[in-house]
């Protein structure tokens, strides 16, 4: 029979309600995003156990957190241009796969060197998977509640850190820092083959590829799973096709096309110093609150705030980024980030009020960069926006790297605590005029990408 008619994709998954299978698709896509944190947190644990089985100094540990946060920058740089030209799903199973056998071997190191060079392995695979999870998940989430469910999605890092804090504390104490990344690369392992089952390819992706027999009856079947109360009449018969018209040249080169090279750099610039704060934080704080006099207990409790905040404003910013300009949300947010990142200072010596400060920096600068995720998917059409999520976060990782070194270093300069907080959200600041004017720019442009509507707060 011959085919007669065209289907919007995106038009189809934003006119019908979410299903349970697009629920499946965040859900499967929160446990790779968890796995990542429960990486982060559990390398912090590992690292005073070798540092007194292995009679380590702290320059000589210095290197093993070093490699993970190179090896997520370049794994994000490197394969989220493949994303876009292989497919959301090829790229993922490849990721997790290599990123669970590099943690599986880690288990086996038998030096520092060797330790290393695994744990940039390691981020290299995480770092391709991420930006890849964040693309597929916006790729199947209607536009009116996109934010919320991306943002809900990523809670997967903040709740996967908390978990492996826990997990990490008792498999140390029983077995061992081996079995903290055994269990690291295990379960990785064991949810590829539950992502090759049941996780589909972007239909956003597939539709974007032409025209193709194969790629139609895939599209067809997927639709079918995302409204299974839908006509099967509406899709038999149809070239499907995706809003986003197919730009030429390479992903990366599209990045910065003239109507979308402003609205990179101000996102580069702001998930730069997003993730410098969060990192100077996640890094630095116990060892500040400690120089007040708190006991550690107190200080990892206050620290443990900044997490709970965190997943907290993630949600909440989302779902305010669905009903309002999402820019103008998360430019607002980040400088509240800024002000209350500089009040911790002058609060750290009451641990509540510390607490409470440290909780609402949290929320706003840890829940808006989870927000600018989502922001990053909604921004790049369909053929450039795994490289574009994936190349902001990879220059928010070096962000990542600055701040974890920063912190260090006011610290060898003797600034007083107060000092210290404010200059720290000062970046956060920065972050927020970046997000305003990257929404001014977007209302004002006579182009924009018409893959989506977020970016309009329509």
């Amino acid at each position: 029979m011959a085919i007669s008619r065209t289907v919007d994709v995106t038009a189809f998954i934003d006119r019908h309600r979410v299903s349970r299978f697009q629920t499946l698709i965040v859900a499967l896509c929160f446990l790779i995003v968890a796995i990542d944190g429960f990486d982060t947190a559990a390398i912090g644990f590992i690292a005073p156990v070798l540092h007194t089985q292995w009679q380590l100094g702290a320059a000589q540990l210095a290197p093993l957190f070093g490699a993970g946060l190179a090896g997520l920058m370049v794994g994000a740089l490197a394969f989220g241009p493949f994303g876009d030209r292989v497919g959301r799903k090829r790229l993922l199973l490849v990721c997790v796969s290599a990123f669970g056998l590099a943690s599986a071997m880690s288990a086996f190191a038998p030096s520092l060197g060797v330790l290393v060079a695994l744990r940039f392995l390691t981020g290299l695979g995480l770092g391709g998977a991420m930006p890849n999870a964040i693309t597929l998940t916006s790729e199947y989430c209607p536009a009116a509640r996109r934010s919320f469910l991306v943002t809900t999605m990523f809670c997967g890092f903040t709740i996967g850190s908390a978990l492996g804090g826990f997990a990490a504390a008792a498999l140390i104490e029983h077995y061992g820092w081996r079995a903290v990344l055994l269990v690291g690369g295990v379960a990785p392992l064991a949810l590829v083959p539950l992502l090759a089952w049941q996780l589909p390819e972007s239909v956003r992706y597939l539709a974007g590829r032409g025209e193709h027999a194969g790629h139609r009856e895939r599209i067809k079947q997927t639709l079918t799973r995302l409204a299974p109360d839908a006509d099967p009449a509406d899709l038999a018969d149809v070239v499907f096709t995706a809003s986003a018209t197919k730009a030429g040249g390479s992903p990366v080169g599209q990045l910065f096309r003239p109507e979308l090279l402003r609205g990179t750099l101000l996102m580069w610039l702001a998930f730069f110093m997003s993730l410098l704060v969060i990192y100077l934080l996640s890094s630095w704080l116990p060892t500040l609150l400690r120089s007040t006099g708190a006991s550690l207990r107190t200080a990892a409790l206050v620290t443990a705030m900044f997490q709970v905040g965190g997943t907290l404003g993630a949600i909440v910013l989302g779902w305010l980024m669905d009903r309002l300009n999402p820019c103008f949300v998360l430019g607002a947010s980040y400088a509240a980030a800024g002000v209350f990142t500089a009040a911790i200072g002058s609060l750290a010596a009451s641990p509540w009020l510390a607490a409470l400060a440290v909780f609402l920096a949290g929320f706003c600068v840890s829940g808006s960069q989870v927000g600018a995720n989502a922001l990053s998917a909604a921004f790049y059409p369909t053929d450039c926006r795994a490289t574009g999520v994936s190349w902001a976060n990879g220059v928010g990782r070096l962000g990542s790297v600055v701040g974890s070194v920063a912190g260090g270093a006011m610290l060898s300069m003797g600034l007083s605590l107060q000092a210290v907080f404010v200059i720290v959200g000062v970046p956060a600041v920065v972050a927020g005029i970046a997000m305003a004017a990257l929404g001014r720019w977007r209302n004002h442009a006579s182009v924009m990408p018409q893959d989506d509507l977020l970016l309009s707060g329509e």
